[in-house]
């Protein structure tokens, strides 16, 4: 075992200590087979401490030294936060640090400190520092609320008092004390502090529910189940101290990130017999994922006792909440490229200035004026208005009616939502409702279908009437000769194949029964149930067919399941061994007892690929399997295998010692029940439809018109995949179709392309072996359908795309197998469905049904992108005329390195003077809502990324110069005898202008937006009227200063607008033509 195996190992020990008081000497405990280095072993005695009181240190005995009194006895984390800074000074610091690693901000941070040396001022310190303070200080509060909130939320998880179990008795403590080794009591409705594993439930087969939609976003209740060992000794005592009085060992494995998976042995060593080798099958256990359970689940029923294994930043909700990497849209990069571009401007001018000044004397402390003077072009302000602006964009789709439900996870990507070019779906859930309704059964040579499903009934009815009455050999040989037993076992494996259990009332209680009934007494005991709980929509609609035709499902736990029959008598199973469903292995089985005749029955159901190699060969199954596919229908094949009590007995063995070993269990435990999967009957197949969800149909088409390529990315097999794409028009009927054979090389994939680059003008739809060259050819393909991807490769295609070409690619899924697909692309999105939350969780955006993303993306991102790029090049112009008038008042006036306005009215002009109108226009819209809807071909010119590039920005730089220049020549020409006149008509000019220019680009007026012009007119006529030191109010009265700043003003923007209709004669804009 290497040290950092040893940090992961401690020993605890928990035995009776005969009524005396304190920490005795450790015991020495009987020797244990060695176990492998991988794993942290706790051994549990009274010497634990546990009947110290709470304020005490429990591990202050002599055998645990090296006892930290936060982390616990070695090392071991508790659940108490811990912070290396004070939290204010982290916070501080923190946000300091991230601010000023933005290239921006820091040139403007070396720009302010420069004021603090004389010669290089220019103005006053708060004409720098000023609009600084302000960029911090907004961002710095939007994070400190983000911080209050998480401090708030973490002080009540950590507040939260808990029941610890100690040998003489019970006491409370808060979550933050909780540490490695506690026993834990844990009532209904209560979150769970820590890692656990399961003691003891109130259920007396040890078995309880809990939800886990706060760790993996699904909503299904999760069944767990105690240690069958300390179950049983507190059953029978019936209180929970009494596990003070066993000598029991623990191993787990080393802490990490799987939530789905668990190792660890369970141990009584004090009634152990090891040396001589005997079966220790009832004193041992090997622990799994049921037996555990993980902090932030809540327990669903009962009482339940657990041994805290994991704490703090160990547990695996800790270690799957790493931070998330921040996405950054397309057009934050183009921004971020424009203001390097601007920074060299202003790199260039401050240098030409002083090569016409001439390098002379201190000629670069005039370098470093002429930079802070021409540095009004860079937009400091930008950041800000743009992260206000996602705020605003993302309350808009918060609170759109028409998107009930929709939540804005991600708040740093609205603007993607109009650019998408590939959209990546999931088929179950996503364009499918996941709703599964039965729909065929085969049985090879015959079919029942809806139609046929009372003749169904009526059969397995008769079969059971008959059954009762049957006592000769003849009339046994007769049922089977109609073909009537196989149907019967077929529904009876549908039945019994699952992992279901039934609910006996609306408020979604389980159903148990008295203890009689499940150890084969009373079955009339067991109450019809409501309705049944399952992970899988599948499994529901399965077992709800088999009720629906006669055989009910009324009572399912650990041990065992009891079913109706249709002639009202009950039948009993006993549940020997379950091999749960996994993406992995894509089959399930189960090992029963059938507690009448004692018969062993193993049955498996899966996936036509899967089981064709584990049944017997049927010439029909492969066959009959496309047609179903064909029908649009999700298949299973059931498979059946009687076994001797010789064969249980010897697998059950073998099963125990994988299931005990802590290294390469789960192969093991495969090579183990591979014993088990060979010689299978095949019963049948099954049919079972998921049906579209509403509107799936008219917003394909309507994505396609806006010229958004749909890609359906399903684990299904081809046939159900293509016939699902028909259905919801993905690919349109009578389109010709081109499928992708697997191949094996490399030159296959060559001449596989070369066959679909010769019928082009097909989509392609299904891509089972994919490479790079594919890539040349997909802008050809209006649709695609990938079939029999797993969740991995649902991920790399959304990075292959992202790679390999400039295109925005959202995805869209319901699943957790959709959560890695969702963030590969620019935007995920997640949809809220019977699945869980775990997709929508993850997502940037999460929207309840599919229908909703036309919405999302032809109003919403649409606007958003439009006005995101108004919005910028309106600070960059408003910048850029400012430090074009300087560049010409320092030219005319001898290069002389003086600031034109002063710095309250620099300050005022980026922020009071001129903010709400220019922020006014993420409320901008060039047509209506349903406009945008009824022609999506809108959205079209938006995938192209136009409305923000660098001809558009020179196009603004053109204009600043036009403008800059008319209001500074314009304000000289007319110039009489007082600078400070200057100063006030080429002030007054500028503001007008920007005002002005806002007004004619606004193309649907809103209330705030002439809330917004009106108000930063009055904000100017009081400061002009306060701050009488920087104006000539007798000036400003006189008809002299209006005619002059009316002229001015009118020069500076009638020409433009001249030329805007001009443009729209000429070369109108599509949305023109629709207003």
């Amino acid at each position: 075992m290497n040290s950092k195996e040893e940090e992961h190992e401690m020993n605890l020990r928990m035995r009776a200590n005969g009524g005396s008081s304190g920490v005795e000497g450790v015991q020495q405990l009987p020797t244990l087979p060695p176990q492998p280095p991988p794993y942290m072993a706790y051994c549990l005695s009274e010497d634990l401490g546990s009947e110290y009181p709470i304020n005490q240190t429990p591990y202050a005995s002599d055998f645990f030294s090296d006892y930290n009194p936060r982390t616990g006895p070695r090392g071991y984390f508790s659940c108490e936060p811990s912070r290396f800074w004070p939290p204010f000074l982290e916070y501080d610091l923190g946000v300091l640090f991230e601010q000023f690693s933005v290239f921006l901000n820091l040139i403007f941070l070396i720009m302010a400190c420069s004021q603090f040396i004389e010669p290089l001022r220019v103005g006053y310190l708060y004409t720098y520092w000023a609009p600084l303070g302000f960029v911090v200080a907004v961002t710095m509060i939007r994070e400190a609320v983000d911080d209050i909130r998480r401090w708030l939320r973490d002080r009540e998880v950590n507040n939260a008092l808990y029941t610890k179990v100690i040998r003489k008795g019970q006491v409370t403590l808060p979550s933050a004390k909780i540490q490695v080794g506690d026993i834990i009591l844990l009532h209904k409705n209560q979150r769970v502090p820590a890692d656990m594993v399961l003691l003891w439930t109130s259920e007396p087969n040890g078995s309880c529910f809990i939800r886990t939609d706060q760790l993996d976003g699904e909503t299904d209740w999760k069944l767990r189940t105690a240690v069958p060992v300390t179950q049983n000794i507190v059953h029978e005592a019936g209180r929970p101290e009494a596990l003070f009085d066993i000598q029991a060992q623990t191993y787990a494995e080393a802490p990490n990130q799987r939530i789905h998976s668990f190792e660890g042995t369970f141990a009584r060593i004090d009634v152990m017999n090891i040396d001589d080798g005997t079966d220790n099958m009832e004193n041992e256990a090997s622990l799994s994922v049921d037996q555990t359970l993980w902090s932030n689940t809540v327990l669903a029923t009962g009482t339940a006792v657990g041994i805290v294994i994991y704490c703090g930043s160990e547990t695996r909700a800790v270690m799957n909440s790493s931070k998330v990497h921040t996405k950054m849209g397309h057009i934050d990069k183009e921004i971020n490229n424009i203001t390097k571009l601007l920074f060299v401007f202003v790199v260039i001018l401050a240098f030409v200035m002083v090569a016409l000044k001439g390098f002379k004397g201190a000629w670069y402390i005039y370098y470093w004026r002429f930079f802070l003077l021409f540095s009004y072009i860079i937009p400091l302000a930008l950041r800000v208005n743009m992260d206000m602006a996602k705020i605003v964009y993302s309350l808009m789709i918060t609170r759109d009616k028409d998107l009930p439900g929709c939540v804005v996870r991600s708040t740093t990507i609205p603007e993607e939502l109009g650019r998408i070019t590939y959209l990546l779906s999931d088929k179950t859930g996503t364009l499918t409702q996941n709703e599964m309704v039965f729909k065929k059964l085969h049985l090879g040579s015959v079919a029942f279908a809806p139609d046929s499903m009372d003749d169904l009934t009526e059969t397995l009815r008769r079969y059971y009437d008959t059954m009762e009455k049957v006592d000769d050999a003849m009339d046994a040989k007769q049922l089977r000769k109609t073909g009537d037993e196989r149907l019967v076992e077929a529904v009876l494996a549908i039945a019994i194949c699952h992992n279901v259990t039934p609910m006996s009332d609306d408020d979604g209680k389980v159903e148990t029964a008295s203890a009689g009934a499940s150890e084969g007494g009373d079955y009339n005991a067991f109450v019809q149930p409501v309705g049944y709980q399952a992970s899988s929509p599948d499994e529901v609609a399965l077992v709800t067919w088999t009720a629906s035709v006669g055989i009910t499902l009324i009572h399912r736990d650990q041990q065992m399941m009891a079913l109706r029959l249709p002639n009202g008598a009950t039948v009993a199973y006993d549940i020997l061994q379950l091999f749960p469903f996994t993406s992995e292995a894509k089959r399930m089985g189960i090992v029963v007892r059938e507690r009448a005749s004692g018969a062993i029955h193993f049955y498996l159901k899966g996936a036509d690929t899967v089981m064709a190699s584990l049944v017997q060969y049927t010439p029909w199954m492969e066959d009959e399997a496309g047609n179903l596919a064909r029908e649009g229908l999700r298949t299973l094949v059931v498979a059946h295998r009687q076994l001797t009590e010789d064969q249980y007995t010897d697998f059950a063995s073998r099963y125990h010692q994988a299931t005990m070993s802590v290294t390469d269990r789960s192969g093991k435990v495969q090579a183990a029940v591979a014993t088990l999967e060979c010689d299978l009957q095949l019963l049948c197949l099954t049919g079972v439809e998921d049906k579209l969800q509403e509107g799936v149909r008219p917003t394909l088409e309507t994505l396609r018109n806006a010229g958004i390529k749909v890609w359906m990315l399903t684990g299904d097999k081809l046939e159900t995949a293509e016939c699902i794409a028909k259905s919801s028009r993905l690919v349109p009927h009578g389109q010709a179709l081109h499928v992708f054979q697997p191949v094996t090389g490399r030159s296959e994939a060559h001449l596989e392309l070369n066959a679909f680059r010769r019928r082009c003008d097909m989509p392609l739809v299904c891509l089972r072996y994919y490479e790079f060259e594919f890539l040349d050819l997909i802008r050809q393909c209006p649709a695609v359908v990938v079939c029999r991807t797993s969740p991995t490769q649902k991920a790399g295609i959304a990075k292959l795309l992202k790679a390999h070409t400039d295109a925005v690619v959202a995805a869209i899924g319901d699943g957790g197998n959709d959560v890695s697909m969702i963030q590969a692309a620019h935007v995920g999105i997640g949809i809220v469905g019977k699945e869980g939350r775990q997709a929508s969780l993850a997502s940037d955006f999460s929207i309840t049904q599919f229908s909703h993303v036309a919405r999302l993306f032809l109003v919403h991102g649409r606007n958003t992108y439009k006005n995101t790029a108004s919005l910028s090049q309106f600070i960059i112009h408003r910048g850029c005329i400012i430090t074009v008038m300087q560049i010409i008042f320092s030219a005319i006036f001898y290069i002389i390195s003086v600031a034109l306005f002063p710095g309250f009215l620099m300050v005022g002009y980026a922020t009071i003077f001129t903010m709400f109108p220019v922020f006014s226009l993420v409320l901008d819209k060039d047509v209506a809502d349903s406009v945008a809807m009824t022609y999506p071909e809108l959205y079209k010119d938006l995938t192209k990324g136009r409305e923000l590039t660098v001809k558009t920005f020179f196009v603004w730089i053109v204009i600043s110069i036009y403008q800059g220049g008319v209001i500074m020549y314009g304000a000289l020409l007319l110039f009489d005898s007082d600078f400070i006149h200057v100063v006030s008509i080429t002030f007054t000019s500028v503001l007008l202008t920007e005002l002005l220019m806002v007004a004619l680009t606004i193309h649907t007026w809103h209330f705030v937006m002439i809330l917004a012009e009106l108000a930063s007119l009055a904000i100017y006529v009081v400061a002009l009227v306060v701050f009488k030191s920087y104006f000539d109010q007798a000036f400003l009265l006189t008809w002299n200063f209006a005619w002059k700043v009316f002229a001015i003003t009118a020069v500076s923007c009638i020409p433009l607008v001249i030329l805007k209709c001009i443009r729209m004669k000429l070369r109108p804009p599509i949305y023109s033509k629709l207003r």
